[in-house]
């Protein structure tokens, strides 16, 4: 069920329990009504198959009646106007009693089949409402996921939205302020040449370092955006470096252990590794408090396996999960990349002891 609350708003998805519960009364509503119909049906049958059975019962009598009244010592007894009327009598009660009973006879049957039908009716709209029950159950358990991939979807949206404005703040207030100040510097350069040419030298070094570090600057913004050494090399020294570089921008502790193999996998593989590990630093950093981070990652040709632990003010784990904002949203989206992966993932987390991360992606 899709509602539409307001002019250009986004679609609200509904739960369908109301629909369930409304369904499944009309469904026990209409059961009951065949079994009601089913019973009288029943009871009708015996009560005509009573009937049958003393029709059956008169019908004999004047069949014997009938007989005896035709025997010859009887007719030359009787008078003949008296016999006939009494043989008209007889044969005219024998002729509506064979009627009835074919009238009842055909009544017990269509009430029989009656009855045989409300039962198998009343059998299948058992069947049709477990049915019922149990799929209606089973798409409002994927209503309710779609709705938390709605709002997941919104979160990605506002997350990209954000890491934009980041980037383009660091850009305006790195490479590009100074750049803009290298320009500058350069026009100053141009009019002293004809003044202090000896200066220059001395201006021109300082544009340099200037030059370096705005270079330094729109590297490391590359490196955040698509690492090139996961191109280059794959996702451990990609993860090494950037270990590096996270433990001397945030001064925390980070022990990290890489075992098995340096093997390259599929990119989609690589990315995905390299972003839940950084995903989960970066809650580390934001949310956890914590002094000391363990990262151990286990490469082998059948799984990637990774454990991101730190000793920071842990939390609630079912009410995070049922948030999706905050280190809330990042572990959901971790969830689902690793869904998408296949993998699955594990989450130890108490207030006051910590958070320990623990997930395992096969490889194809």
């Amino acid at each position: 069920m899709t509602i539409v609350s307001g002019e250009g708003s986004l679609p609200q998805l509904d739960s369908l329990e109301p629909v369930i519960a409304e369904t499944i009364n009309t469904l026990e509503n209409g059961q009951k009504h065949l079994c009601f119909v089913a019973e009288n049906a029943r009871n009708e049958c015996m009560r005509l198959s009573d009937a049958l059975v003393e029709t059956d019962g008169q019908l004999a009598a004047v069949d014997e009646q009938l007989e005896q009244h035709c025997n010859a010592e009887v007719k030359s007894a009787c008078d003949m106007g008296e016999y006939q009327v009494r043989l008209g009598f007889l044969t005219e009660t024998q002729s509506q009693l064979r009627q009835k009973k074919i009238e009842l006879e055909s009544s017990l049957l269509n009430l029989r089949e009656t009855a045989e039908k409300a039962e198998n009716m009343v059998s299948q709209v058992g069947i049709v409402k477990d049915f019922i029950r149990g799929n209606l159950r089973d798409i409002n358990v994927q209503l309710e996921g779609l709705k938390q991939m709605q709002q997941l979807g919104l979160q990605i949206i506002k997350a990209q939205e954000e890491e934009r404005k980041r980037l383009s703040r660091e850009i305006h207030d790195g490479p590009a302020q100074s750049l803009a100040n290298v320009v500058l510097r350069m026009e100053f350069c141009e009019k002293l040449m004809d003044v202090d040419p000896d200066k220059v030298r001395g201006e021109l070094k300082e544009l340099k370092e200037t030059v370096k570090n705005n270079l330094q600057d729109v590297r490391k913004i590359i490196f955040d955006l698509r690492p090139m050494a996961l191109d280059d090399l794959g996702v451990v020294p990609a993860l090494k470096r950037y270990i590096e570089d996270f433990r001397d921008k945030n001064n925390i502790t980070i022990l990290t252990s890489f075992r098995g193999r340096e093997i390259r996998f599929e990119p989609a593989l690589e990315i995905a590794l390299f972003r839940l590990i950084q995903e989960a630093l970066n809650n580390v950093v934001k949310h956890a408090r914590a002094s000391e981070v363990k990262v151990i990652v286990d490469v082998n040709n059948n799984t990637v396996k990774a454990v991101v632990e730190d000793n920071g003010v842990g939390f609630i784990l079912a009410k995070a999960l049922n948030n999706c904002t905050g280190t809330k949203f990042g572990l959901v989206s971790m969830k689902e990349r690793i869904d998408l992966l296949g993998g699955n993932i594990n989450i130890e987390t108490k207030p006051g002891q910590g958070t320990k991360i623990m997930f395992a992606i096969p490889v194809a």
